[in-house]
């Protein structure tokens, strides 16, 4: 079983994906090894992704009401920024891979 076919936890699969990236940078591995590594690196970074998703989700804001009594709301992205990776253009490594990651 491949590491990315169990579950890690987000920082396991952070590490193995910098893991990939320093082996497909170094040159020292052929083709076949880079497309299966890459292949990996797709499914790690979606893993992210999804764990990412779900913790932001968790996450609650403390806000204090007309009252001043706190109350809880969701997390809200900043203005200006899409809640999902669907709509931002690739910004870096992870991204790139996850970009083609519904293509055959």
């Amino acid at each position: 079983m491949s590491k990315a076919a169990r579950k890690l936890k987000f920082e396991e699969a952070m590490k193995r994906l910098d893991e990939i990236v320093e082996a497909m940078d170094s040159g020292k591995i052929g083709i076949e090894e880079s497309i299966d590594r890459y292949e990996e690196a797709m499914q790690l970074a979606s893993q992210c992704r999804r764990i990412l998703t779900l913790c932001e989700q968790r996450i609650r804001r403390i806000q204090f009401d007309a009252d001043g009594q706190p109350t809880l709301t969701e997390f809200e992205p900043p203005a200006g920024e899409p809640d999902d990776a669907a709509g931002r253009e690739p910004s870096g490594p992870a991204d790139e891979l996850d970009a083609g990651e519904d293509r055959p």
